[in-house]
């Protein structure tokens, strides 16, 4: 598997990062396990994960697999904090007490003394970005933490940190796919100005770009969940649906799948480092690693573009 360059940083990822969100619910600790070995086995070699992930039981198995799995030396480690949930509910903290106090909870849950790269999860509007930023230094500066990043911030919100912050900001985690392309007005160009690379999270569009929607909602599928069907709701139908197709279409032609003609466009794209694939199952897992992720003929590459413009 390719290995990127995470913007403009010494920070080698691969192409494909592999996101464990689902471990610990959906996905159980067995299945985990087959998917960590699977993903380093294919080459990959970054792993994403977050202090809110299934209230820290993903940072847990997680930690339990690294060194037995795969050496703790071979992998980029990449986590978060800012968001955390309590009986429940989500709340969001980025302050310095907050953000350390996760750090702390990450790294003893993984099991390990640093993080290749930490993120500041979500933008705080009652913590100063100031103090968030400090955590971020802090990290750095005690070896807990070798680069440091941000997630979900807009344009304007990561050119702001980048500027005040003594640390470089080598990293934004956004959603980015055919089906989210937000980013490219602000998000893209600021991130290319500092010198950050884009993590592109659901960058199957939340599995709708695989096709596995099309006609139908599988039962067993986040579509048909009580809980997780208002994640997937909105790219099935109109605009996103006719997006999709297309998709199908180009893959068709070209004897390809689908979530891997998806993967190419995005990987192609400028400023992007890595997406972040978060498969339920080891099935799943399986087909986005027999994806080729090579590059698009031009002419594809310019009516799945011409497509899915956002529309203003």
């Amino acid at each position: 598997m390719e290995q990127r360059f995470m913007g403009t940083s010494g920070l080698r990822v691969s192409a494909l990062t592999l996101g464990t969100m689902t471990w610990g619910n959906e996905t159980d600790a067995e299945t985990a396990r087959t998917q960590l070995r699977d993903f380093v086995d294919g080459g990959g070699t970054t792993l994403d994960t977050a202090v809110s992930h299934v209230e820290g039981r993903s940072e847990a198995i997680l930690g339990e697999l690294l060194g037995d799995v795969v050496p703790r030396s071979d992998v980029v480690l990449i986590s978060k904090a800012g968001i955390s949930h309590r009986n429940g509910k989500r709340m969001v903290d980025t302050s310095k007490r907050a953000m350390l106090a996760g750090l702390d909870a990450s790294l003893a849950r993984l099991g390990t003394d640093h993080l290749d790269l930490w993120l500041a999860n979500i933008w705080d509007e009652n913590v100063p970005l100031e103090e968030t930023l400090g955590a971020l230094e802090y990290a750095v500066s005690s070896g807990r933490v070798r680069y440091a990043g941000v997630s979900n911030y807009n344009g304007w919100q990561l050119a702001r940190a980048a500027t005040l912050s003594d640390t470089p900001i080598v990293a934004n985690q956004v959603e980015y796919s055919l089906l989210a392309r937000a980013a490219e007005q602000e998000v893209i160009p600021a991130a290319e100005h500092v010198g950050a690379g884009l993590l592109c999270w659901a960058p199957l569009g939340r599995g709708v770009l695989t096709g596995k929607y099309r006609g139908q909602i599988p039962a067993d599928s986040r579509a048909a969940s009580a809980t997780m069907g208002s994640y997937v709701e909105k790219y099935l139908e109109g605009r996103p649906s006719r997006i999709t197709e297309a998709l199908i279409t180009a893959a068709d032609g070209l004897g390809r799948k689908p979530l891997d003609v998806a993967l190419s466009w995005l990987l192609e794209n400028h400023g992007v480092s890595a997406a972040i694939v978060g498969p339920r199952t080891g099935e799943q897992l399986k087909e986005i690693m027999k994806s080729s992720l090579a590059p698009l003929p031009d002419q594809i590459v310019k009516v799945l573009s011409e497509v899915s413009r956002p529309q203003r």
